[in-house]
């Protein structure tokens, strides 16, 4: 076979046509990962989104839950407690009953 300027021609025609094939087939491919990584960006930013809107009504909740604590600390501080109570009932009794008396 004799290889003369046209059948060169021929052949890098053939060649290139391939070559512009299998181009073409890797772009789809690449186009489909990169829609693929598309998506799984939006849906993580998604969770995100919505994590970060969780978060947010968990730290109003902590801080009502925080201020609600301090002053039940205080009341407690400023109400006696049952011992300090019955001691106290106890110690009327015994002057009401000299009082009786």
């Amino acid at each position: 076979m004799e290889l003369t300027e046209k059948r060169i021609r021929e052949i890098l025609t053939e060649q290139r046509e391939e070559y512009q094939r299998y181009v073409g087939v890797l772009r789809k491919d690449f186009d489909s990962k990169i829609q693929l990584i598309g998506e799984q960006y939006s849906d993580i930013k998604g969770a995100l989104d919505s994590h970060s809107e969780m978060f947010g009504s968990l730290l109003e909740d902590v801080q009502i839950i925080k201020t609600d604590v301090q002053f039940l600390k205080g009341a407690l501080k400023k109400k006696a407690d049952y011992e300090e109570f019955a001691a106290l009932e106890k110690r009327v009794a015994l002057l009401e009953a000299k009082m009786k008396k």
